[in-house]
């Protein structure tokens, strides 16, 4: 699995941060078999909203797009990790079904 994090719109995500996503990536090792790629992106809007987005590439061709907002970025972080492993998980089952 290629993990990619970048910041947007002159965001740069700091040490702490990658550090914070390193170990809830660590929470997905099981289903690191069915990802391909994992793009996030950060983003610090201007009314002090933090935005994260994911794109996930899966083995099998298909795709899938999550975006949270919230005012705390690791708060943020751990609902869109949540929404990153349920959307795995039902992508597994679907393709089991098949």
């Amino acid at each position: 699995m290629t993990v990619e994090v970048k910041g947007t719109h002159g965001y740069v995500p700091g040490e702490s941060t990658r550090v914070y996503i390193d170990k809830k990536l660590k929470r997905l090792d099981h289903l690191k078999v069915h990802v391909a790629d994992l793009h996030l992106n950060l983003d610090k809007e201007h009314n002090g909203e933090f935005t994260t987005e994911s794109t996930i590439h899966f083995r099998w061709g298909s795709m899938g797009h999550i975006k949270v907002t919230d005012r705390d970025l690791f708060k943020a972080l751990d609902l869109i990790f949540d929404k990153i492993h349920t959307k795995v998980t039902k992508e597994k089952e679907k393709k089991q079904e098949h």
